[in-house]
C-alpha cells in the first residue's frame, strides 16, 4: 500500500477525471500542474525544515541550544522567520539596474524548481523522465551563474560584484569535476536516464564501484552550491553578503530559500547517482521506495552539514588550485580507468 501510495493516488484521479468526460487534454494538464504543485510543496517544507535542522546541527556541534523560542523545542522558528520576511519592506536602492536586481530573485528560486522535475523520487514517481535527464540537470545548473551575476552586477554596490565574480569563477571551476563525475555514472549505467542509472543500481551501488567518482563528485557539488568551506561568495568576513548584500524582505528570503533548496538537489543527486536512489540496501522492500529515497537523502545532508559546521572557510586562491590542480586531473583518470575497466569487463564477459 505504501509503495504505491502516490501512484495509485493519481491513477484513481485519472480515472476519475475521465469517467466524468474530461477531455484528454485538460486531464493531462491538470495532472501536469498537480505534479508541479506537489514538487513545490516537498521543496517548500523540505527547505523550512532543513534550515531549522542545520540550526539545530550546528547548535549541537557547538554545544548550545540552537532555535528554542518559537514552538517546542523552537520547531517553528523558521516559519516565524519566513512570515518575518514576508513582512518587510523590499527596500530598492537607488543606484540599481531595476529589472535585473528584481528578476535575479524570481530566477534563482526558479531553478531548483526546475531540476525537481526530473529526479525520481520512487519507483513510478518521476514527474518528467527525459532520456537525457543528466544533459538537462547540468545545462539548467549551469544557468545560475548568469543568475548570480546579475544580482551582483545589478546591485550597483562593489562588495555584490566582487560576490558575483566569485560566484562564477567557483561555478565555472568546479563544474567540469562535476560533469566528469557524472560522466563516470553514465559510463556504467549505459544511459543518461535518470530512472535507468538508478534501475542500474539494484545488485551494486555505484558508490561501490565509483568511490572516486562518489569522492569527486560529493565535494564538487558542495562548492558548486556553495556550501562551507567553499562558501567565498557570502563571506561575511570579507564581502557582507555576496551578491545578496543589497537585498532586503522577501527577495532576500528567495535566495536563502534558493541556497537550502540547491544543498537538497546536492544531496538528491548523490542519493540518484551514487547510493542506488529509491532501490533498498539489504532487501528491505518492505519500506516504500520513496521513503528510502528521503531517508538516504537526509543521510546526505548530514554529511554535508557535519562537513559545514567542522571545516573553515579556505581562500579563493586555495579553492581554485584544488579544483584545476587536484579535482579535474583525478576525475580525468577516473574517467580513463572507468572507460579501460568497462572495456576489459565486456572483453571477458564475451
Amino acid at each position: 500500500m505504501g509503495e504505491n501510495l502516490f501512484v495509485g493516488m493519481a491513477k484513481g484521479l485519472r480515472t476519475w477525471l475521465e469517467s466524468n468526460h474530461f477531455l484528454p487534454i485538460v486531464t493531462d494538464v491538470f495532472l501536469m500542474l498537480l505534479a508541479v504543485v506537489g514538487v513545490l510543496g516537498f521543496l517548500f517544507l523540505n527547505a523550512l525544515f532543513l534550515i531549522y535542522y542545520d540550526r539545530k546541527f550546528g547548535a549541537w556541534v557547538q554545544a548550545r541550544l540552537g532555535p528554542n523560542r518559537v514552538g517546542p523545542r523552537g520547531i517553528f522558528q523558521t516559519v516565524a522567520d519566513t512570515l518575518k520576511l514576508f513582512a518587510k519592506e523590499i527596500f530598492i536602492p537607488n543606484n540599481v539596474d531595476r529589472w535585473p536586481y528584481l528578476l535575479a530573485p524570481v530566477l534563482i528560486f526558479t531553478i531548483p524548481v526546475m531540476l525537481f522535475l526530473v529526479i525520481p523520487f520512487g519507483k513510478g514517481m518521476v514527474p518528467y523522465d527525459l532520456n537525457l535527464g543528466v544533459l538537462y540537470l547540468v545545462a539548467v545548473t549551469s544557468v545560475e551563474t548568469i543568475v548570480l551575476w546579475m544580482a551582483g552586477w545589478s546591485s550597483n554596490n562593489k562588495y555584490s560584484l566582487l560576490g558575483a565574480m566569485r560566484s562564477v569563477a567557483q561555478m565555472l571551476s568546479y563544474e567540469m569535476p562535476v560533469i566528469f563525475a557524472m560522466l563516470s555514472v553514465v559510463m556504467m549505467a549505459g544511459s543518461m536516464k535518470l530512472s535507468d542509472i538508478v534501475a542500474a543500481q539494484q545488485k551494486v551501488w555505484f558508490i561501490f564501484l565509483q568511490p572516486v567518482g562518489f569522492l569527486i563528485y560529493f565535494i564538487a557539488v558542495n562548492a558548486e552550491f556553495k556550501r562551507t568551506p567553499f562558501d567565498l561568495v557570502e563571506g561575511e568576513s570579507e564581502i557582507i553578503s555576496g551578491p545578496y548584500t543589497e537585498y532586503s524582505g522577501m527577495n532576500f528570503a528567495l535566495f536563502f530559500l534558493a541556497e537550502y533548496t540547491n544543498f537538497m538537489i546536492g544531496a538528491i543527486m548523490v542519493t540518484t547517482l551514487f547510493l542506488g536512489g529509491w532501490n533498498a540496501p539489504f532487501g528491505w522492500t518492505f519500506i516504500p521506495s520513496w521513503l528510502w529515497f528521503i531517508i538516504k537523502m537526509y543521510f546526505v545532508i548530514t554529511l554535508y552539514m557535519w562537513t559545514r559546521w567542522t571545516f573553515l572557510r579556505i581562500r579563493i586562491d586555495q579553492m581554485l588550485n584544488f579544483a584545476w590542480k587536484f579535482l579535474l586531473p583525478v576525475s580525468l583518470v577516473n574517467i580513463f580507468v572507468t572507460g579501460v575497466g568497462l572495456y576489459l569487463y565486456r572483453m571477458i564477459r564475451w
